[in-house]
């Protein structure tokens, strides 16, 4: 670990930011073309094994495929550090869609009328189990659904998997859609800031291929709001953690060079939150190692 990183800093060893239109130029951490709709992410993943899956889903899996660095496409051939590897998903509203129709079509017609496809998309871990089948990670999986500091709780949750060594690393995802049932749930906390943003993040914790250089610091509870550093591109709820650590990391990243061989950057505090949920942050700091550069 590098000497100025805490005790209880994690390396960070990828990150994307998947907003639908978005690109690299708007916001960090995205692509260079414009980021795909759920409705195209055949684009990033290929076409099988998307039947019947929710865009919050297609959102994430997106996002995980790009930080992973994967070509477009399905996989090849399994990931040689998927054993083990844990899936931590910030997801507030990623399901509540499915789950309304599929109450209202039992009520209104009985459980046969329940479409096979749409059942499994009722489970609150959909969108984790969903990853970890499709990249084949077979650690602990889990989902976050605290309100605005889902972000960072799962990206606290994923460190505390890999530092007690129950993972070696931690994909962490913050995702939310932004269907007609998500806005109206969303518009009814107090004072939302704003009309929910179809998003996806993802930042990988812990021991992968990529040494980057940025290390995450310890989450903790803060009693202010964190200012964002990037332009505002909506309202992001329980995905705005995962997806503010991932800017600022490629924020990071991109500000190295040679010159820094070895020398540690200011660390760059994430957060995020609200009044009515209260407020999560955690720091980054890049360091590159001596002879990296070459």
């Amino acid at each position: 670990m590098p000497g100025s990183a805490q005790p209880t800093s994690v390396a960070v060893g990828g990150w994307s930011v998947h907003v639908p239109g978005l690109t690299a130029a708007d916001l960090p951490g995205s692509p260079d073309e414009p980021a795909c709709s759920p409705d195209q992410a055949r684009l990033v993943l290929g076409r099988k094994g998307l039947l019947g899956k929710e865009p919050a889903t297609r959102l994430a899996l997106c996002a995980v495929h790009r930080a992973l660095g994967l070509p477009p496409g399905p996989l090849p051939e399994p990931l040689p550090y998927a054993p083990g590897t844990a899936v931590v998903v910030a997801s507030n509203l990623g399901n509540a869609e499915t789950v309304c129709t599929v109450l209202s079509q039992m009520r209104e017609r009985g459980g046969s009328a329940v479409s096979p496809l749409d059942a499994p998309n009722a489970s609150s871990n959909v969108i984790a189990s969903s990853v970890a089948i499709r990249y084949g990670f077979t650690g602990p999986n889990l989902t976050v659904c605290s309100g605005a500091t889902a972000g960072l709780d799962a990206v606290r949750l994923g460190m505390l998997l890999v530092r007690a060594g129950r993972a070696r690393r931690a994909v962490v995802v913050g995702v939310e859609p932004a269907d007609p049932v998500a806005r109206r749930l969303a518009a009814l906390r107090p004072d939302p800031p704003g009309e929910l943003t179809a998003a996806a993040g993802c930042v990988l914790l812990g021991e992968w291929p990529e040494q980057t250089g940025v290390w995450c610091g310890p989450v903790v509870r803060s009693r202010r709001p964190v200012p964002a550093a990037d332009a505002k591109i909506g309202e992001l709820y329980g995905a705005e953690g995962v997806v503010r650590l991932a800017v600022a990391a490629a924020r990071l990243a991109a500000a190295a060079g040679p010159e820094a061989a070895g020398a540690a950057d200011t660390p760059v505090e994430v957060g995020c939150g609200d009044p009515e949920d209260g407020y999560a942050s955690t720091r980054l700091v890049r360091e590159t190692p001596v002879g990296a550069a070459a």
